[in-house]
């Protein structure tokens, strides 16, 4: 090993990584790559970085990689939202001030080669201070804190993805390539649709989408991601891909993996993808990510949630018909901070507008059992080794570590109460129950409402995000024509 390397001042390098290290110089020499692209996933689950050659990339790999701070500081429309220049504007956040750098350490063995981009390579990184601290409020950083709780009780959490997303054709790009035209954010392409909409799960629809969808299955494989399906869904240009279960943390790499890497390989095509909740056109429907989870024995890799044989004296409302007692706890955990995690799961502006009566998404906090208009559905029968709770509250532009982050704090405190839930919905849009926020204000309230969720992201965390997010709603309400907001600040960037 490297003496007195910068990754073994910041304590991640050692006999495993080293090997790791030397695997990685091979396989750029075997695949003939030349550049390597060292990503950061921001705040807002875009992946960020500098790209480097092969021969600095080596080097990069034990000595880091400097990156300005400001980038962690960011609002959705790449504004800072923190005054880095002025006395004080930062105090919250030790080490940010100046806009000065914080170091890109990457996992050698995250290396992939980019199938769109001939001789690229990419690897996952994640930033710390030059002292060697790790960024705490790193979103990554924060889901492995979270499954550090759950690995104390011998525990590990398995997610399976649904992601809705809308792909069109590139019409028109003038707009965004013409310098009198520029902007902060700047516009969007002239699109139209690859499919109709209007009738789901349609094959001739999957026919006339093909093209993009062949680039998607391609480009998702070359990856080495899971991917499971890709389906016509009900809206014009509308699609889902569909993944199989892996432990949390590798989902939520493949989510940024995924989301960013099919939206750089259909643009080569000519395709605009948008990971957008609700696109900036009439009579769309609306995009949700639907998130599977079950709590495991970490050691076995058994179902926690799955149940055997129904309690006795329950009826089929009853949670605890199909979920174990653990699972029970964790329902009622989600249900209890479900306000307070909206703004995890449904990060934009834009997404509150999916929260509506019948449009196959959520409007209040309740379960059912295999309904998919309850926020959180039930999955399985007793014994079934694939029980698990899907949360429907998501949009696909969530940030991935934070979504799952939120779920384990929520589930966590469910059980440690011993939380139980009310009986299950047959009514999901009926009056009366607990609604979900409406507009990314009432969610960021919300949040800062909820104790149990301060208290397990950090009042500090908690703090940074809320800052960040307030600058965007800020700007989203002042703006005159809200359309042409969202038409800048999400469709064309997310």
């Amino acid at each position: 090993m490297s003496a007195g390397s910068f990754a073994e001042r910041c304590g991640i390098h050692d006999g495993a990584r080293e090997q790791a290290l030397q695997r990685f110089e091979k396989e750029i020499e075997s695949r003939r790559l030349d550049l390597v692209r060292f990503a950061w996933c921001d705040l807002h689950g875009v992946t960020r970085g500098k790209t480097l050659t092969a021969q600095a990339a080596v080097q990069a790999m034990r000595q880091g990689l400097g990156m300005v701070g400001t980038l962690m500081l960011k609002d959705s429309s790449d504004r800072t939202a923190f005054r880095v220049f002025e006395r004080g504007g930062t105090d919250q956040l030790p080490g940010f001030a100046g806009a000065s750098n914080v170091m890109l350490l990457a996992d050698p063995a995250s290396l992939r080669a980019l199938p769109w981009s001939e001789g690229s390579g990419w690897v996952r990184a994640q930033p710390f201070f030059p002292d060697g601290r790790a960024v705490e409020i790193d979103t990554r950083r924060v889901l492995e804190r979270a499954l550090e709780r759950l690995a104390a009780r011998g525990w590990g959490l398995r997610c399976g993805l649904e992601v809705e997303f809308h792909i069109y054709r590139i019409d028109d790009d003038a707009a965004q390539r013409d310098p009198q035209r520029a902007d902060w954010p700047g516009l969007p392409p002239e699109v139209s649709l690859v499919h109709p909409g209007y009738n789901l799960l349609t094959e001739g629809w999957f026919d006339m989408a093909e093209e993009p969808l062949r680039i998607v299955q391609r480009t998702a494989q070359a990856l080495g991601l899971p991917l499971c399906s890709l389906e016509i869904e009900l809206g014009p240009s509308q699609v889902e891909a569909v993944f199989d279960a892996t432990d949390a943390l590798t989902a939520a790499d493949n989510m940024v993996l995924f989301r960013n890497g099919v939206k750089q390989a259909l643009r080569r095509a000519g395709y605009h993808a948008t990971f957008m909740c609700r696109p900036p056109f009439p009579n769309i429907m609306s995009s949700g990510w639907h998130l599977h989870q079950s709590l495991v024995d970490a050691a076995t890799g058994a179902n926690l949630f799955r149940r055997e044989q129904p309690a006795a004296g329950g009826d089929a409302r009853d949670a605890r018909q199909v979920l174990s007692d653990l699972g029970a706890q964790w329902l009622a955990g989600l249900l209890a901070h479900a306000r307070g995690m909206a703004v995890f799961c449904t990060p934009t502006a834009n997404g509150y507008g999916r929260f509506r009566p019948n449009a196959l998404a959520p409007q209040s906090v309740l379960w059912g059992r295999d309904n998919r208009g309850a926020m959180l559905r039930l999955v399985g029968q007793c014994g079934d080794p694939g029980t698990r709770l899907e949360n429907r509250i998501g949009e696909p532009a969530a940030n991935p570590y934070l979504y799952l982050a939120s779920q384990i704090h929520a589930g966590l405190d469910g059980i440690e109460r011993k939380l139980q839930p009310p009986p299950a919905t047959e009514a999901p849009y009926a009056s009366g129950g607990e609604l979900l926020p409406t507009s990314l204000g009432e969610a960021l309230q919300a949040l800062q409402d909820d104790n149990g969720l301060g208290t397990a992201f950090g009042p500090a965390f908690i703090d940074y995000l809320v800052q960040v997010k307030r600058s965007e709603l800020q700007r989203f309400d002042q703006a005159e024509d809200k359309d042409a907001f969202q038409r800048r600040e999400y469709f064309s960037r997310i």
